[in-house]
């Protein structure tokens, strides 16, 4: 590609950005300007095609394409994942409960140690 075609595209992407962040704009405006003259659903709708129009708009671009092209290859990877059983799951949810009332005992143990220490030398009762 030569330079003179990358400078176009590059300044086609940079309009399209523009466009994208124009069409969110109007979109938060118009739902704060159209707050008491339309109801939540007309405005609701509203947002969402406006977002759905710019997320388009920005899909087109370079780095859109890249994004599009990194989700593609995310969701390839997560196919390949070997997820745990049910009772997997469950025993490792169990071990980190027990886990964290052991910590949460040390550290009560602990703070109740320290209050005394503090209590004792400063003669202060907590």
């Amino acid at each position: 590609m030569s330079a003179q075609t990358e400078t176009q595209a590059s300044s086609f992407d940079a309009v399209k950005w523009i466009i994208a962040i124009a069409l969110l704009a109007a979109a938060v405006i118009g739902n704060y300007y159209y707050g008491e003259q339309l109801s939540v659903l007309v405005r609701a709708i509203g947002v969402v095609v406006l977002v759905v129009v710019a997320g388009l708009f920005a899909g087109t671009t370079d780095k859109g394409r890249r994004f599009r092209g990194f989700a593609k290859e995310s969701r390839m990877e997560v196919r390949r994942v070997v997820w745990p059983t049910r009772q997997e799951t469950v025993q490792t949810t169990l071990i980190v409960i027990v886990a964290t009332a052991i910590v949460s005992l040390i550290l009560w143990g602990m703070d109740a140690i320290l209050v005394r220490i503090v209590g004792f030398f400063t003669g202060l009762e907590f």
